[in-house]
């Protein structure tokens, strides 16, 4: 009952979350005028640094209402001997990225406006073409998954026009014939031995299997232990794997955006074979969930995510 509680607390903080985007939108449209950087492109590498400052405990946790985050060598210039230098002038003689964005003459990392605009100008080196913009960002990041993760981000805010794409869904139609336990990290002998990296959901043949995020199609094909396999990456640097499908949703193709809710395939037993291997094991559902931290990708437990969703989907 308690925990019944604690969920319905917070109406003013929808409100508030609703405030920060707002507020982070009206940033990014505000550099996009002076720069010409598209505001999806700066929203999207805010929201990937978010994420990877959320999942990581060497770097500190974002305090304004972005998230992008330089080292004080990088924003005051490598030879800077004053690492908290806020002065514009000396940062730009020792090539530091640092940039007065919001005309109160200093560039300070803890202004959110003169932090997307410092990285805004970076960009701006390269050009405002997404082709360019892709460069830029590699010769950033380093690491084409940055990169990828980034594009992605950048399409969805681009399709909806928003910045608010939090919601998600069960993964199967609420009040259909299903059942499933908390398995992730149990021990699998099939395929060799290794622990299992997601939650199993049991039901009947051919069921539709949905979406559970907005997000891009990275993947769709066989896997001989996955069989017909569909993989989406979300907003928050999630990647949702959905494994042992009867098949995929017509004209489904990868780089697609998809939704909530939005029916990928359907439940099956594939897997375990050669490309059409099928009925090895009761039909179900293998859903996993993996975080990219900036360096590398790891399974975490799906379940809590499962029975929240479905509490939300019920209560609607």
């Amino acid at each position: 009952m308690l925990f019944i509680q604690s969920i319905q607390i917070p109406v003013h903080a929808e409100n508030q979350a609703e405030d920060i985007y707002e507020e982070r939108m009206a940033l990014y449209k505000q550099v996009e005028s002076v720069t010409n950087i598209p505001w999806y492109f700066l929203a999207a590498v805010d929201q990937y640094e978010r994420n990877v400052r959320q999942s990581r405990r060497d770097l500190p946790k974002a305090e304004g209402i972005t998230g992008i985050y330089f080292k004080p060598e990088e924003w005051v210039g490598l030879l800077n001997p004053k690492l908290d230098d806020e002065n514009p002038e000396t940062i730009q003689f020792f090539e530091g990225i640092g940039f007065d964005g919001d005309g109160d003459g200093k560039a300070s990392v803890h202004s959110d406006e003169d932090v997307v605009h410092a990285f805004a100008n970076f960009l701006l080196k390269y050009g405002t073409d997404q082709d360019n913009l892709k460069i830029g960002l590699w010769d950033y990041y380093q690491r084409d998954k940055a990169v990828g993760i980034i594009v992605g981000k950048a399409q969805l805010y681009k399709h909806f026009g928003r910045l608010n794409l939090e919601e998600h869904a069960f993964p199967v139609p609420i009040g259909t014939h299903y059942s499933y336990r908390d398995t992730w990290g149990s021990a699998r002998g099939w395929g060799g031995r290794r622990m299992h990296e997601g939650t199993d959901i049991f039901a009947d043949y051919g069921l539709p299997v949905r979406a559970t995020s907005y997000g891009i199609i990275e993947m769709k094909g066989w896997n001989k232990f996955g069989g017909w396999r569909i993989g989406i990456r979300d907003i928050n640097n999630n990647y949702h794997y959905f494994a042992h499908l009867s098949g995929f949703s017509k004209d489904l193709k990868l780089g697609q955006i998809v939704e909530p809710g939005m029916v990928i395939g359907g439940v099956g037993s594939s897997g375990y074979g050669p490309p059409g291997t099928s009925g090895k094991f009761p039909p179900h559902l293998h859903y996993g969930m993996y975080k990219d931290n900036g360096y590398t990708e790891w399974s975490y437990d799906p379940y809590p995510h499962l029975k929240l969703w479905e509490r939300q989907e019920r209560a609607k």
